[in-house]
């Protein structure tokens, strides 16, 4: 049970940790101290949404289709490989950097509703959450609770990491370095899934 749960920590944690719109979003509102509640609470409920339907949705779809659970094991190692080779080329090429001081202040309504667009209409967290998290998660059909409990805890501990440690994160945040290091970390930890998908048993 420990393993599923941390397999899903794991991997919920590093799908979450790529530079992005989203992420960039929650900072700069942790960096002003504005919405900061809300903005972690919708980031981390819109996840733990799409999770509950990855984790249990494809465990449904699987059963109906059972050659569905093996097929989508090759294809989300293969993604894995390929999005880990993408951060390894990330590190290496270096120069990424995020000012998340940038911008205008915003109301409660507008930065939910901005929150929400980036959220939930990005076709990218359809692919994380529903279709790899759900594919790896089949590996852990028999502790399926556990493996939703690691990704969902993982979503919740990175957004109100980011929001309220901003002012922490933000001195690393704006250094191409910390970048580097970062990219390198969330490659070397998909690569490891991807191993676990193939090789596991």
């Amino acid at each position: 049970m420990f393993g599923a749960f941390t397999t899903g920590f794991g991997l919920g944690f590093s799908l979450i940790l790529a530079i992005g719109a989203q992420n960039a979003f929650v900072l700069k509102q942790g960096l002003r101290r504005e919405h900061v509640l809300p903005i972690v609470l919708t980031c981390a409920i819109s996840d733990a949404i799409l999770i509950t339907v990855g984790v249990f949705g494809f465990a449904a779809l699987t059963e109906w289709l059972p050659g569905l659970a093996p097929l989508m094991r090759w294809l989300g190692a293969a993604f894995l490989l390929v999005y880990g080779a993408l951060s390894f080329r990330r590190a290496l090429a270096g120069g990424e950097a995020l000012d998340p001081a940038q911008g205008a202040a915003t109301s409660l309504r507008a930065a939910l509703l901005f929150c929400l667009a980036i959220t939930w209409g990005n076709p990218h967290v359809y692919l994380d959450t529903v279709v790899l998290i759900g594919s790896v998660a089949s590996r852990h059909a028999d502790q399926a609770g556990a493996f939703w409990a690691g990704a969902v805890a993982a979503s919740f501990t990175f957004f109100f990491s980011l929001g309220y440690g901003a002012r922490l994160l933000a001195p690393l945040m704006v250094r191409p370095r910390a970048w580097q290091v970062l990219e390198l970390g969330i490659g070397c930890v998909m690569w490891a899934i991807a191993y676990s998908l193939v090789f596991g048993h």
